[in-house]
């Protein structure tokens, strides 16, 4: 074909190769074998010690000709009412952990979320102010934040008194940025300020908004962010040590002086109850997407 007789479409555009490849497609994910190493290498890291903790706890005795023996004694030991004594101080730490995670949820959902709903609704120009007094807490040494902590503690126990339970309010700021971010990524999903209006316009008061259109659309922010508070609140130890009241860390660090095989033990249990809620965290997640894929 000549020159002259070629098309416009002919001149623009380009031919196909003969072998029938097309251009170049570069993806944004990566491949599955870099999916499958990355989540291998992740796997080994975190699996490796979970197993030799899983060792370290099956062990009966000192090994013999150079053979360990394996069994479930100590597991059994730890439930046996004989020695219901022996491990009342870890059963306490774990009562009163549990109760400092009830509080601060509470705090959370009674203080946090209603500000933030209030923000969203009424002055989003405060939203960036909202958010950097929240991250606030995860930017200062645990240290540090318990030396301020000291004196106004004080003045809470001389008030309600010295009890564990009073440490959700020192508690309740140290998990300020992990309950933050699920509720704020559940608010950027949610069109809360048109809910709000479109519910407004047709009747409905306040009371009805919030109970019957803004917290059923927020329920997967508000559980991971609960969620996440109570795996925050089980594994702090700082400013339990610090104020010296007996709460599931605490109680770990005394028992394993006289017992290693039971602080590992519940040391197991507490990973155990954190992957389940970090699965419960990631189905609320998919269910979400695939509620938006269906709508």
């Amino acid at each position: 074909m000549t020159v002259a007789n070629a098309t416009t479409t002919d001149l623009i555009l380009p031919k196909p190769s003969s072998r029938g490849v097309g251009p170049r497609s570069f993806r944004v994910e990566p491949s599955r074998t870099t999916r499958t190493v990355i989540l291998g290498i992740v796997g080994i890291f975190f699996l490796v010690p979970v197993f030799g903790m899983v060792e370290f706890a099956l062990r009966v005795g000192q090994p013999v000709n150079g053979l360990q023996t394996y069994g479930f004694s100590h597991f059994v030991a730890v439930f046996d009412p004989v020695n219901s004594g022996t491990y009342s101080v870890l059963f306490q730490g774990i009562v009163n952990s549990l109760g400092i995670c009830a509080i601060t949820v509470a705090i959370v959902l009674a203080l946090l979320l209603p500000t933030m709903i209030f923000v969203e609704l009424k002055f989003p120009r405060l939203r960036r102010v909202l958010e950097f007094i929240c991250i606030i807490p995860v930017t200062i040494p645990s240290i540090v934040l318990v030396v301020g902590f000291v004196p106004v503690y004080s003045v809470v126990a001389g008030i309600f008194g010295s009890y564990p339970w009073t440490m959700a309010f020192a508690v309740g700021i140290i998990v300020l940025p992990y309950a933050y971010r699920p509720i704020a990524a559940n608010l950027a999903a949610v069109e809360v300020v048109i809910l709000s209006e479109a519910s407004r316009s047709l009747g409905a008061g306040w009371s009805s908004v919030l109970w019957r259109v803004i917290l059923p659309n927020l329920r997967r922010g508000i559980l991971a962010s609960c969620f996440i508070t109570v795996a925050v609140v089980l594994g702090e130890y700082t400013i339990a040590s610090f104020l010296s009241q007996n709460t599931f860390q605490t109680a770990l660090v005394l028992i394993q002086h006289t017992d290693p095989y039971v602080a590992v033990i519940f040391s197991l249990f507490a990973l155990l109850f954190v992957f389940v809620l970090l699965i419960l965290i990631g189905r609320l997640g998919s269910g979400g997407r695939r509620n938006r894929r269906s709508a």
